[in-house]
């Protein structure tokens, strides 16, 4: 299993020298990182880079793939969203989202509803530690683009938020 820290600063650097693949293999296994508008995830293209990740030694099959796109839930065709305007609130770190604090409780936000910056919108869950997401800007949540225990990456946008 691959460090998600060192996934995390793969990624990060890919960004920031704006490659568009990396692959790395050394004695216990190989990754390969692409990014770029000619992914395609769930019928959409993605700038999300997407990570595949094997064993090396093992014939066939054993790969993860981690390539969550923007839009909560499953495929199904919906139509383009005007996001002129909007502020996105992004994944500061790859994770679990949880939309509540527990499952018997209400989400911390849903569309429509007003945030604050000091506003809790989720907690993003990674290697048994949860964080706190706050808002970070004032306004109204337009729209909710992750689902709850959906697994999220670096820089995802989570909530786009229309701006007081």
């Amino acid at each position: 299993m691959i460090d998600i820290r060192k996934l995390k600063e793969l990624v990060r650097l890919m960004v920031e020298n704006d490659l568009s693949e990396l692959d790395l293999q050394d004695q216990q296994e190989t990754v390969t990182i692409k990014r770029g508008s000619a992914v395609m995830l769930n019928g959409a293209a993605s700038g999300v880079p997407v990570v595949h990740h094997a064993p090396v030694g093992h014939a066939g099959g054993g790969s993860a793939h981690a390539a969550p796109a923007d839009g909560a839930g499953g495929g199904g065709t919906s139509a383009p969203v005007d996001t002129s305007g909007l502020i996105a609130v992004k994944s500061p770190m790859v994770g679990t989202v949880y939309l509540a604090a527990n499952p018997d409780t209400p989400p911390f936000v849903q569309s429509g509803a007003s945030v604050g910056p000091d506003t809790t919108v989720c907690l993003i869950e990674a290697m048994k530690v949860f964080s706190e997401i706050k808002a970070e800007t004032a306004g109204t949540i337009e729209r909710v683009l992750v689902s709850n225990a959906q697994a999220v990456e670096y820089g995802q946008t989570l909530f786009l938020v229309r701006p007081q």
